[in-house]
């Protein structure tokens, strides 16, 4: 059987926009087909995909989820690629949200971006696009967490914190691997 993660991850790779560096002589450190790692409370994955022509794309990501500690249960997860100075990717939060409301992103108490709707829902929970331009990472790398502002569809405000410990470095380490 697959596992959430194992899911989200695959999901993730070959569903959204995910960043990738065409070339000749695509490769990972270590002429390795993947990597992972761990930066803080992020994670980074690269993979190497053949493409139809024969070459090979690298594809990479940098990751969080959070787990429920009360049900082991995944109450989110967030993925961004990195493009042209740009993150983007997906948020994904659990049900029960008035998915007509969306959500709204905030760095300690200032608001970044505007609110972003909800794009559909799976079995894995509701899905919002996000995307970050370069003045947002900014705040992002210097934030200690990306507060997400939803309301219950019994109409209750929910806020959900993502924990930006280690972003710097991942998304950083994301931009150089493509970059290689």
């Amino acid at each position: 059987m697959v596992s959430v993660r194992q899911f989200f991850i695959a999901f993730a790779l070959s569903t959204f926009v995910c960043s990738s560096a065409v070339a000749q002589e695509v490769s990972l450190p270590g002429n390795a087909s993947s990597l992972s790692e761990t930066h803080g409370s992020w994670t980074v994955q690269c993979v190497l995909a053949a493409l139809a022509d024969g070459s090979k794309a690298k594809r990479c990501i940098l990751s969080q989820q959070q787990v429920a500690q009360n049900t082991g249960q995944r109450a989110l997860a967030i993925e961004l690629a990195a493009e042209s100075g740009i993150a983007k990717g997906n948020l994904v939060l659990p049900f029960g949200l008035d998915l007509q409301k969306g959500v709204a992103f905030h760095i300690g108490e200032k608001a970044i971006g505007q609110t972003r709707q909800f794009r559909t829902c799976l079995p894995a929970g509701c899905i919002v696009d996000v995307s970050f331009d370069a003045d947002m990472i900014a705040s992002l790398k210097l934030g200690t967490a990306l507060k997400v502002k939803a309301t219950s569809v019994g109409g209750q405000d929910i806020a959900f914190s993502i924990s930006l410990a280690g972003f710097t470095r991942a998304y950083d380490r994301v931009v150089a691997l493509l970059e290689t």
